[in-house]
């Protein structure tokens, strides 16, 4: 690992059980490759599709995707995009 990447802790609520999870970002992606996610980027839009894939540096392609601002939504497809551009991923 790089200087330049370092590792985060993502704190999660499990529903379930009530407590709270620390788990690395890339554990919980690879727990939900071909599960659907949504993605909040930092121009405010929304990604919702299927993660197919990723690598040390959270870039992701999703497939089946479809792109939510304020006041549409269209389909993309397959997307490939760069982990910088992510803010926030949510499980669906």
């Amino acid at each position: 690992m790089g200087p330049d990447i370092l590792p985060q802790i993502i704190l999660y609520k499990d529903e379930i059980q009530g407590s709270i999870t620390m788990v690395m970002p890339l554990a919980l992606l690879e727990k939900n490759v071909d599960k659907r996610i949504s993605l909040l980027l930092k121009d405010g839009r929304v990604l919702e599709g299927k993660l197919t894939g990723y690598d040390e540096y959270m870039n992701m392609v999703l497939e089946e995707t479809t792109e939510r601002n304020a006041d549409e939504e269209r389909r993309l497809g397959t997307v490939v995009l760069r982990g910088n551009n992510v803010v926030s991923i949510a499980i669906l």
